[in-house]
């Protein structure tokens, strides 16, 4: 093998390693809840917004301050058209660094899973409570870059509206009103008209 492919082998390994440790590391801020305040969300009555061949339909106002938990993205999917990415979202004790450390927080197809070993640190229930897996969808190209930049641990503001999303060929895709169910149909998808990260 060349010195030249060793190199450019040698670069690609750190560039990898890099971006894999930028992706999986965890902002530490110690005990204590970071976010005390509940999600707050109001019904509405509002004009659909059509993106593509996507008809978009209000259904609530929606404002979370919360910890990120877990980032995935998605590429592939008719979601994929409109939501590129998840975020697993704490308030209360699930942005509590003291309750986050002792469960393990994983994504996968448009699902969150909450493991721990032996007995959880709060109440099952409570962690199901005070967590929620939520479909993104940006309303800007400047919002899908904030949504990029942020890390796993950050605290960040999000409001907009929650949806659901029709499509003429009859897909459909809805969205959840509750923080309080779980298993299918209990995420929320979240029209981001705005998003900051409190914490850079």
């Amino acid at each position: 093998m060349s010195r030249e492919i060793l190199i450019l082998c040698g670069v690609i390994l750190i560039g990898v390693a890099v971006y894999n440790h930028i992706y999986n590391s965890w902002e530490y801020h110690g005990p204590g809840m970071l976010v005390v305040e509940e999600p707050v969300q109001r019904k509405i009555r509002q004009k659909p917004i059509l993106v593509q061949d996507f008809k978009i339909v209000p259904k609530a106002e929606f404002r979370i301050k919360a910890r990120v938990l877990a980032k995935k993205n998605y590429k592939l999917g008719i979601e994929a058209k409109l939501s590129p990415m998840d975020l697993a979202l704490g308030w209360g004790p699930m942005s509590d660094d003291d309750v986050l450390s002792q469960v393990k927080i994983t994504q996968n197809d448009r699902w969150y899973f909450i493991n721990y070993n032996r007995a959880p640190p709060i109440p099952h229930r409570q962690l199901l409570r005070h967590s929620g897996n939520m479909h993104m969808l940006p309303a800007s190209e400047e919002i899908f870059k904030e949504l990029n930049r942020v890390g796993r641990g950050q605290v960040v503001e999000i409001a907009g509206y929650l949806v659901n999303v029709y499509r003429n060929d009859g897909w459909k895709w809805y969205t959840s009103l509750s923080r309080n169910d779980t298993g299918a149909g209990s995420c929320e998808v979240v029209w981001v008209e705005e998003f900051e990260i409190l914490d850079r």
